[in-house]
């Protein structure tokens, strides 16, 4: 009977993991131009696999020898992508680090401190579940450890980077300088500035948190999914942020990642 039952739940089990691993690959790519370059990829092995079926010899020798090369290509190709998806999985948790005592919290509540008593502006963009990888091409690439004094300098006044936007990714400043959709809700109030306008357009686009400190009044705001929290002093920005990643970092439990993924290969919405 055990035997039975290995013999038909192994395949089911093989495609499944099958499934998961190109699912999350193709959204780890998702949002970059290297998802251009993977699909075309993923084209020429259906064609491989078609010219090996109908026997066509010399379309069959020449892919081949294209996937030869293609190999060395792909590690080359995506060489950042490899490095830091390589890192993710030899972590626990990102969210760990992010929430631990002197972690990524600490260093942003710090750092938004003291701009907002120092009247200097700032908008920064932390990354979740869905990539900002195009925001951050858009700005001067960086992977630096997220610390209070690197945010303070990036926003120094009358420096490059000054205007733009600060975007951390996977516990870590991956880009300054970048440049953030400004929302088109006509609804906001005429006192919010270029600043504020910026991280709620972003919010509104994707899923990450924006921190925003005025320039003029030198206060604190979070925007979330298109809606801003104003007036936040240090202890209330680590209350939120600690909320707001507390929250996921419990969803992000073995048994859910199954179950998302087990809904989405029914065909169900996760």
């Amino acid at each position: 009977m055990l035997n039975l039952l290995f013999v038909i739940w192994r395949p089911i089990l093989e495609i499944l993991f099958i499934w998961i691993l190109v699912y999350n690959l193709i959204r780890f790519f998702q949002g970059t131009r290297a998802l251009n370059v993977l699909m075309g990829l993923i084209v020429l092995a259906i064609i491989f696999n078609i010219a090996k079926l109908l026997e066509l010899h010399t379309i069959n020798w020449v892919l081949t020898k294209l996937f030869a090369v293609g190999v060395v290509a792909f590690l080359i190709i995506f060489q950042p992508e490899l490095r830091r998806g390589l890192a993710r999985i030899g972590q626990n948790t990102f969210l760990g680090g992010f929430l631990k005592k002197g972690g990524t919290v600490d260093e942003l509540v710090q750092a938004c401190e003291y701009l907002s008593r120092n009247h200097i502006g700032a908008i920064i963009a932390i990354e979740r579940d869905m990539g900002l990888k195009n925001f951050i091409e858009s700005g001067i690439p960086l992977d630096s450890k997220v610390s209070a004094e690197l945010l303070i300098t990036l926003f120094t006044p009358n420096t490059p980077t000054h205007d733009g936007g600060v975007i951390l990714q996977g516990g870590r400043v991956a880009a300054c300088g970048s440049l953030f959709p400004l929302s088109q809700n006509m609804d906001l109030a005429r006192s919010l500035g270029t600043r504020h306008r910026a991280a709620i357009g972003l919010t509104e686009e994707t899923d990450a948190v924006c921190i925003v400190v005025s320039e003029e009044r030198g206060t604190i705001s979070v925007a979330v999914y298109g809606k801003l929290t104003r007036d936040l002093d240090g202890e209330g920005l680590r209350r939120v942020l600690v909320s707001l990643f507390k929250s996921a970092e419990t969803k992000q439990t073995i048994k859910e990642f199954l179950e998302r993924n087990w809904r989405s290969f029914q065909g169900e919405k996760p």
